[in-house]
């Protein structure tokens, strides 16, 4: 692991913090590593049914540290040899992003990989790329159109300019916008209604297969997924009747 990322269990949620202020959390190749090795050590974990990642104030991150792209003996350089999206793309269950300052370039091609984003009133977003002369690798042309429309994403790419915790919630870019002293609260809340049933990782994967489908391709492989599977009327009626009371606030 890296000095650069706390790990800490609550219950059922890991908790990924990136702790490196003095770089405004910055990802340089240790840190990249140490994420893809916690994501994947959370996917393996059966104790864990969720995952929320964020970082120490002020920043979220500012994405790539470029300054040290050669700190990992034998490396060429490129931030795709440690992609921390591509891991959280490839984890099997939710990702919650609690972003709590500036998320900027690399930094939000790693939100936009994550399940859902909820954002302090704090959290700003940009991406740089275009402005310091390189070229995304970890996603975001093909992730923020997705998120936010064509139209909006060139306009943040190619002007470089930060939009605000509001307008990316306009946007769709984020969930929620919160007070900032209660985003992780909230966040963690978020987290604890996720079931445990294994559902929830096929319905990630539905969902991240649909995305490369035309809506008639989505919706017959949502069809497909199901065939021949049989259910359990006395499991389902309870878990019905367990769901209802929990919506009412009764459990």
């Amino acid at each position: 692991m890296s000095d650069h990322l706390r790990i800490e269990q609550r219950g059922a949620v890991r908790i990924l913090t990136i702790d490196r202020p003095e770089s405004k959390n910055a990802m340089h190749g240790p840190l990249r590593t140490a994420l893809c090795a916690a994501m994947a050590g959370a996917d393996r974990d059966d104790e864990v049914r969720a995952v929320v990642l964020t970082a120490v104030d002020p920043v979220f991150s500012a994405g790539v540290d470029f300054k040290q792209l050669d700190l990992i003996p034998g490396s060429t350089g490129s931030p795709l040899e440690i992609n921390p999206a591509s891991a959280i793309r490839a984890i099997r269950k939710p990702v919650i992003c609690a972003v709590n300052g500036a998320c900027v370039s690399g930094a939000l091609e790693v939100a936009l990989s994550c399940s859902f984003v909820i954002a302090s009133e704090r959290a700003r977003f940009a991406d740089t790329h275009a402005m310091l002369g390189v070229v995304p690798t970890w996603g975001l042309t093909a992730l923020l159109p997705r998120a936010i429309g064509i139209r909006a994403a060139r306009q943040m790419s190619v002007t470089g300019a930060f939009i605000d915790a509001d307008v990316a919630l306009r946007l769709g870019l984020v969930n929620h916008v919160v007070p900032h002293e209660e985003l992780l609260s909230f966040t963690l809340e978020l987290a604890d209604r996720i079931p445990t049933t294994t559902v929830v990782g096929e319905m990630l994967g539905l969902y991240a297969r649909g995305e490369d489908m035309s809506l008639a391709g989505a919706l017959a492989a949502e069809i497909s997924h199901s065939l021949g599977r049989s259910y359990d009327l006395d499991a389902f009626t309870a878990a019905g009747s367990a769901t209802a009371a929990r919506q009412r606030g009764t459990v």
